[in-house]
């Protein structure tokens, strides 16, 4: 027997036993490895943090300030002495302040910056769990084709392996003359192209791999590969009507909070830009002290200074708009605007929210479809393969005729595979967007 046709054959096996004796991952711990690594959401995390940051500022400017301040001057010739008239001597001074102040009213417009800072912060956590959906779909799509082409590989390798079988079977009847040689250089070239759909095969595989650990953002991804689950289907009860689905997105899916809360957003920038139009009052309190040295002259010490020259303050500061080029009306036709759109957003984001659905729903179905009736040809095929084993083993058929019947129950294998993941791939679309 020809070494050449058994080459690929053992590689292939040699390469999977490798693969065996490394680590498998599930597709929960792909899809962590993933949630974990990706770029894209640790940047979304830190604009979590930064939103948060601003929400927390926006509380604590309910808040009076406080600040000191001090200052330390030299003057040269004609100066102002502690008792307030110029003299033409040298100087020094030294002054300590401390102040704070708070606002009082300034048309409730602290109170809607919280409430625009606080559904921005919900928008940024919204914007994250779409990220991660997106993730989670994106690593279980390939984790589904992965196990779509490791089932393809099998079937390509089972053909492969009856090929085999029959050729020797053959290749003993050609040397008893019980048969031409003609059937047995059929079944060769039947092997060669097999062999080349399996090599085929191992680089789908291989690609997949590939791709499910570019998406997993993995470093090392040579030795990389998935565990096949016992029972890859999903229950089939969560498929829902697409109005069922619908109303219960509506209220978990992130992309739907995460667009109104930027028309809770939009509603508050208005208010903010509407406090403009209202008076602002603030109260302020201060208290300071200061020492003079005036040179050539006796000066008290720098305590009783301090204390002799202390002075407080308090006041009330109101501050009312008048005319201010309309820059006001003008911030609030702005915010009006931005309101339009959010709400257009919204209405926009649950109509593709709805258009997403129905296509997956009726997707599921017709991939439903296709599956049961890949199952019923796989046991017409496997039949079929069957009885025309049995004539040519009888001699009542061609070695043509059992190579056409075995493609077809490759043919229908494969495409009995793909149907099936297709369908379980829709169930899970399904499945992410419910919920």
């Amino acid at each position: 027997m020809n070494f050449r046709y058994f080459l690929p054959l053992i590689l292939t096996i040699c390469s999977l036993q490798s693969l065996q004796a490394q680590k498998k991952y599930t597709l929960q711990e792909c899809v962590d490895i993933a949630l974990e690594n990706n770029r894209n959401i640790k940047q979304q995390a830190l604009n979590k943090q930064q939103k948060e940051v601003a929400y927390s500022q926006a509380r604590t400017d309910l808040l009076p300030n406080l600040n000191a301040s001090m200052g330390q001057s030299f003057v040269y010739g004609r100066s102002i002495g502690i008792d307030n008239t110029y003299q033409n001597i040298n100087s020094s001074q030294s002054s300590f302040n401390i102040s704070s102040d708070i606002t009082l009213f300034d048309g409730l417009k602290m109170k809607y910056n919280i409430d625009a800072r606080k559904a921005e912060m919900y928008i940024s956590e919204a914007d994250l769990e779409k990220i991660q959906d997106d993730i989670i779909m994106s690593v279980s799509t390939a984790f589904m084709q992965v196990l779509m082409n490791k089932e393809l590989l099998e079937i390509a390798n089972d053909q492969i392996e009856l090929t085999e079988i029959n050729i020797r079977r053959l290749n003993e009847l050609v040397k008893s003359g019980k048969m031409a040689k003609g059937e047995l250089l059929e079944l060769e070239a039947q092997q060669a192209q097999e062999e080349f759909n399996q090599i085929q095969a191992v680089n789908n595989l291989k690609l997949s791999l590939l791709d499910l650990a570019q998406i997993m953002e993995l470093e090392d991804f040579e030795n990389f590969d998935v565990e096949v689950p016992e029972n890859i289907m999903i229950d089939e009860g969560i498929l829902l009507s697409p109005t069922n689905i619908y109303e219960s997105a509506l209220i978990a899916r992130p992309e739907i909070r995460g667009a109104q809360y930027r028309v809770e957003s939009s509603e508050k920038e208005i208010m903010i830009a509407k406090s403009a139009y209202f008076p602002s009052l603030s109260f302020g309190a201060s208290m300071g002290s200061g020492y003079y040295n005036m040179s050539g002259r006796p000066n008290e010490s720098f305590g009783t200074q301090l204390k002799n020259n202390r002075s407080t303050s308090l006041g009330f500061s109101l501050r009312i708009p008048i005319f201010n080029r309309f820059q006001v009306r003008n911030s609030v036709k702005n915010a009006q605007y931005a309101l339009e759109y959010s709400k257009l957003e919204i209405d926009k984001t649950k109509l593709d929210l709805r258009k997403r659905i129905e296509q997956a729903y009726y997707n599921a179905i017709g991939a439903e479809s296709r599956w049961e009736a890949a199952q019923k040809s796989e046991i017409a095929s496997q039949e079929a393969y069957r009885f025309a084993e049995q004539k040519y083993e009888n001699g009542r058929a061609t070695s043509y005729e059992l190579s056409q019947a075995k493609t077809n129950l490759a043919k229908v294998l494969a495409d009995q595979a793909q149907a099936k993941y297709e369908y379980v791939f829709r169930l899970k679309i399904l499945e992410l967007l419910k919920d």
